[in-house]
């Protein structure tokens, strides 16, 4: 790095990541809080992604876990543990 000159975001994501900082994970938990608050357009225009890929993340933010926490009580009650 080099006073009074941009770093590359190649080059910040390794230097986050050599100190512990997981940049991918926190990009998509990122994208999945805003994804849960906006319509897909609007997540679209705010984040620069592409409109299809927006309504994706909208869909899984949005996404209705009770098939999942019903696969989970199931396990529970057998004895299975992960």
């Amino acid at each position: 790095m080099v006073p009074g000159k941009p770093i590359s975001t190649h080059g910040m994501t390794q230097k986050l990541n050599r100190h512990g900082i997981p940049v991918r994970t926190a990009h998509n938990a990122a994208l999945a809080a805003l994804a849960a608050d906006l319509p897909s357009p609007i997540l679209a225009d705010v984040t620069g992604t592409r409109r299809h890929i927006a309504l994706r993340w909208v869909a899984y933010a949005r996404r209705d876990w009770a098939e999942y926490l019903a696969a989970r009580a199931g396990e529970q009650g057998q004895g299975v543990r992960k």
